[in-house]
């Protein structure tokens, strides 16, 4: 599949890649779709004067898009991508899993890594300094979806609604990940790499950070014991069939 080129062709990929997660009962689906949702919001924030620079935004959404759908063909077509995004697909071979840690397995890996690198590839050196409102307005966008999910999979499983009371409804708690530390940890990852100079240090600077971005992924996939029962209780509650689970959340 060749890049896409703008957002409305970052929406009709994502879209083949839901399908093709039904059809093979893929758990690889489940950030898909949460991503698929997002990419339409951040379309509708443009068309809306949402972003300071809305040609700009379009461009960045589509050069950080395309970093996860060529991650997502590479893990399927047993071709290599980096390894937190390893990680990520990886985990999707799972069934111990509840669906909210894959979907902030991808979350985690697109913010601290995917994001990074299309903002300093977009901006490199000093430009980057006047894309911080936009990048940060992209971060709250995947936060706000992020939680529509996790209040959408609430009302359907009881165990889910449970466990957010016992966190103070503080999903991130649940599997000791933060989304506002991952958009602050971001923004210093894109400004290290558009700082970064040549492209042996800038890729040196990539394989730092997707390794601390997999080891941010360990503790998503095992967030301590007590956790790890609270989620596996959620987990056994959820529909058995992957398909299903990605449908609900594509359902407006």
């Amino acid at each position: 599949m060749p890049p896409a080129k703008n957002i409305a062709e970052v929406i009709a990929q994502l879209e083949e890649i839901v399908a093709w997660c039904v059809q093979h009962q893929s758990r690889q689906g489940y950030f898909a779709a949460l991503y698929h949702r997002t990419t339409v919001a951040v379309q509708q924030g443009i068309n809306k004067g949402l972003f300071a620079d809305g040609p700009r935004m379009d461009k960045l959404d589509t050069i950080f898009a395309n970093l996860y759908v060529q991650a997502w063909h590479c893990y399927n077509h047993g071709k290599p991508c980096s390894q937190s995004w390893q990680t990520a697909f990886d985990a999707c071979k799972q069934n111990n899993l509840a669906v909210i840690q894959h979907m902030l397995l991808g979350v985690n890996t697109h913010i601290n890594l995917d994001l990074a690198i299309a903002a300093a590839q977009m901006a490199p050196g000093s430009a980057i300094e006047g894309m911080h409102g936009d990048f940060v307005k992209i971060n709250e966008v995947i936060a706000s979806l992020v939680g529509t999910m996790y209040d959408r999979l609430c009302r359907i499983w009881l165990p889910l609604r449970m466990l957010g009371r016992i966190t103070q409804n503080s999903h991130e708690a649940v599997v000791n990940f933060s989304i506002v530390k991952a958009r602050e940890a971001s923004w210093a990852n894109a400004l290290l790499l558009a700082y970064a100079g040549d492209n042996a240090a800038r890729d040196q600077c990539i394989d730092v950070i997707d390794h601390t971005v997999t080891k941010v992924a360990g503790g998503i996939i095992w967030p301590g014991r007590y956790t790890s029962f609270l989620l596996k209780t959620v987990q056994w509650m959820e529909p058995k069939q992957p398909g299903d689970i990605i449908q609900l959340l594509q359902a407006n």
